[in-house]
């Protein structure tokens, strides 16, 4: 299957590791990666902030240069969120629609249109896996404890097919970590506090390694973990999926 890359904005500056992981992991389950998609943002951090003329600018060369794609796989459920939601609503037009349709976050792309639910590999130690709010809510990409749903979704289930991965389940698997964009720059000392009870959650359960689909919550919990201490591992899931399948 062929598919383009978009690697998001916080991956590129904060995570590349995360982006090649993403392609080798894409490669080795019989893709062919094409690295041609050349929009920069896809406009969801000026758009949150109210900048409504550079939001319509990156929305705008995000969905020209979808148009040559019929699959697009982002390392990030709150990009692909904002992409498949806000962009169709945001600009009224065939383009939009069209990046609308062909987006998809990394788990659900391998669980969906390549059809693989589990993979073959092992990671031997106990993860702590944390969905970001919009895959979770936004894209519904796991249950929500307010359905009294279990954990689920597919990047839990590409995760517990791996020989020797067990879970270190959080008491509220699906409290925010408390990054939010801007809000951590803002209300600063409630997202660290936020983090830190999201790492003491993990910890609290024997959690050697957190894992998370988005780089942004990934980012300001490894912080929060360098600050405190914790003894975690933070990786992304198209990190530990690479690792685990080589």
């Amino acid at each position: 299957m062929r598919v383009a890359l978009a690697v998001p904005c916080y991956v590129d500056q904060f995570r590349p590791q995360a982006a090649r992981a993403s392609l080798l992991l894409l490669e080795r389950l019989g893709c062919e990666v094409l690295l041609g998609f050349d929009a920069p943002c896809c406009g969801q951090p000026m758009f949150n902030a109210g900048a409504t003329r550079a939001a319509v600018a990156a929305s705008h060369a995000w969905t020209r240069a979808s148009g040559a794609f019929d699959a697009i796989v982002m390392p990030s459920g709150s990009c692909t969120h904002h992409v498949r939601h806000h962009l169709p609503a945001f600009l009224q037009n065939t383009a939009a629609e069209h990046a609308a349709r062909v987006t998809y976050e990394l788990c659900e792309f391998i669980a969906g249109p390549l059809g693989k639910q589990t993979l073959s590999g092992r990671f031997p130690f106990r993860v702590a896996m944390h969905l970001g709010c919009h895959a979770q809510r936004g894209l519904r990409l796991g249950g929500a404890s307010e359905l009294h749903q279990p954990v689920s979704g597919p990047m839990h289930a590409l995760l517990a097919g791996l020989d020797g991965l067990s879970f270190a389940e959080f008491d509220r698997p699906d409290e925010c970590c408390g990054f939010g964009g801007s809000f951590a720059v803002g209300e600063a000392e409630v997202s660290t506090a936020m983090g830190r009870d999201k790492l003491r959650d993990a910890t609290r359960h024997g959690a050697e390694v957190l894992v998370s689909s988005d780089p942004s919550c990934l980012l300001h919990l490894e912080g929060v973990a360098r600050h405190t201490n914790a003894p975690l591992r933070t990786l992304h899931i198209a990190e530990l999926l690479e690792e685990a399948t080589r």
